[in-house]
């Protein structure tokens, strides 16, 4: 057996408001050894990147504390408590011997620098090297993690590269010290599921060369089998269960191991609702019923073919990316490139595709958010391809779109309550405020809040909740077409799973045309009757969910499929 090379023994974290003591890890007790990657599972809220954060104590504050435990690292001979070591000790090991990457690069990453003399500041804070040398070992670092142009990509600040490549840079910076831990915190959440397998095989190929320890944080077990050794269940703090890879996805004996494990929409045909974890935490139901859950099946849409709501024909939307000197356009990056489609009325059209093949470009230009360079886009009969804000204004209520990061949507400074009533202002559907409060209580029930959440702010709730009020503010005007732009992408499995379930309960109560928009193929086949295959501004494949998904008619489309993380379903 290998040496180990981090032990954390009886873990306490508590966090101290004005309301009191929150405990976020509760005497956790774990280990890792060298050359093995340990997956720590959970969703938001379980204590696992506080668990991550305190080994490298970048919890700052004086409102944190450890009334309990120990975090022992284990450099060659020497054995040394993270939670206790001086400072300085501790900032000659971060980076060095124990480095992280982060969930959001884009935040991880400063903007003002470029990506060679970051990755070169990490190389330059731990090694005597010159300047070329630290150079060169940045190109080398930037060949190993498969960027394009090492030599070149290094003069390019964050903004200027993809998610994954931002994600790349990352991974070069800690491997800069040829570390004994990584900490990977999330760091695929938010990626396509192509760039997403690409960055896990790298980090995987990374691993295996340098016998490095890994502690891989996700709340996704899928992507649990496709990298780890050992997993670890956390929940609200506690380790619940812990073992290989194969005896927790084949023999799981906590039933909320076995919730994370059902609740993907991958293993669920459409139109079965998906279990929850409310569904095998429940104490009160019986045994069999929380080990194997009884799905309630929702009506699917009749496959009588209704009458076009929506029709999209030709559709240019292409954005000057070069001029000449007299300020005139010479060439253009084609976002979308003639792009027809229909979209039927009470029909989900999904949209699939990774990032910038003009998914999302679509569904703001059908909402009058981007202007259309050619083509024409029909909604019930009305030409709104060049329409005018005021020609838009009748349609408006009409058509409503649902934000992939319900936080940014939200006025901070605003209560739910109001954010959700503006809309039925602006559009003189309420007469007084006693009517409106009455009305928007009536759409956070019908949600799954409730009126005691009317006064609260956006800060106030979990990722799930705020997702919930969005979508409770899109059908405040109780719209006939939505628009969904990667409204699930970044939440937790198990709250996905609450999320889809309520857009079907939603769309049986109010028979909205919707179209789905999301990178993950599994997603979009639960969800969607139709789907529509996009790559680099074109539709390469579009039918039934079920045909494109299980017969998939184009080597893209079976890529997309392949790249979904682990157990696939039949």
């Amino acid at each position: 057996m290998s040496a180990p090379v981090l032990s954390i023994r009886d873990l306490c974290v508590d966090f101290t408001s004005s309301s009191g003591n929150q405990r976020a890890v509760d005497h956790l007790n774990l280990e890792l050894r060298t050359g093995e990657i340990l997956a720590i599972v959970g969703e938001s809220g379980s204590g696992k990147s506080v668990t991550a954060l305190s080994i490298l104590r970048l919890l700052s504050g004086t409102n944190i504390s450890y009334p309990s435990g120990e975090i022992v690292f284990y450099n060659g001979e020497h054995a040394t408590n993270l939670l206790t070591v001086p400072e300085e000790q501790l900032e000659q090991l971060r980076g060095h011997k124990i480095a992280m990457i982060f969930q959001e690069p884009m935040t991880a990453l400063n903007p003002v620098f470029t990506c060679g003399d970051q990755v070169a500041e990490a190389i330059r804070s731990h090694f005597k090297l010159d300047e070329k040398a630290i150079r060169e070992k940045v190109v080398e670092l930037f060949r190993q993690v498969q960027l394009p142009l090492p030599e070149k990509i290094g003069s390019r600040y964050p903004h200027q590269l993809s998610g994954g490549q931002k994600q790349r840079v990352m991974i070069a910076m800690a491997m800069s010290c040829n570390p004994s831990l990584l900490i990977c915190d999330e760091p695929t959440t938010a990626l396509d599921v192509t760039v997403q397998q690409n960055i896990l095989l790298l980090i995987k190929e990374l691993q295996l060369h340098h016998r490095m320890a890994v502690i891989f944080i996700t709340h996704d077990l899928g992507v649990v089998a496709e990298i780890a050794d050992r997993v670890a269940v956390l929940y609200r703090g506690k380790l619940l269960e812990e073992g290989n890879v194969q005896q927790i996805f084949q023999q799981p004996t906590h039933p909320y191991t076995k919730a994370l494990l059902a609740c993907r929409p991958i293993l669920h045909p459409k139109g079965e609702r998906l279990p929850v974890v409310s569904d095998f935490m429940d104490d009160n139901l019986e045994e069999k019923k929380r080990n194997n859950p009884v799905p309630t099946v929702v009506p699917s849409v009749s496959s009588v073919i209704n009458q076009p709501i929506l029709e999209v024909k030709d559709l240019c939307v292409w954005y000057p990316v070069k001029r000449n000197f007299l300020g005139k356009p010479v060439e253009y990056m084609k976002a979308v490139d003639k792009v027809s489609f229909t979209v039927h009325e009470g029909e989900t059209l999904g949209l699939v595709g990774e990032s910038g093949c003009g998914k999302t470009t679509i569904g703001r230009t059908i909402l009058g958010l981007n202007p259309v360079t050619a083509g024409s886009i029909h909604f019930k009969g009305h030409d709104l391809t060049n329409a005018t804000a005021k020609q838009r204004m009748p349609f408006r209520r009409d058509m409503q779109l649902i934000f992939q990061d319900p936080y940014s949507s939200l006025n901070p400074r605003i209560s739910i309550g109001e954010a959700i009533g503006e809309p039925l202002q602006v559009h003189g559907l309420v007469k007084s405020v006693k009517e409106k409060k009455e009305r928007v209580i009536d759409l956070l029930e019908k949600v799954q809040l409730g009126a005691s959440h009317y006064h609260r702010y956006p800060h106030e709730f979990s990722g799930g909740q705020r997702q919930r009020i969005v979508i409770a503010r899109a059908l405040a005007l109780e719209p006939s077409f939505i628009v969904c732009d990667e409204s699930v992408s970044a939440l937790d499995v198990s709250v996905q799973a609450q999320v889809l379930n309520l857009l079907n309960d939603l769309k049986k109560a109010f028979s909205f045309t919707a179209i789905f928009i999301s990178h993950d193929l599994s997603v979009v086949k639960y969800i969607s009757d139709r789907i529509m295959v996009m790559r680099a501004g074109k539709i390469v494949e579009s039918g039934p969910a079920e045909t494109v998904y299980h017969q998939p008619q184009t080597e893209y489309t079976r890529q997309l499929i392949d790249a979904i993380p682990g157990i696939s379903a039949g």
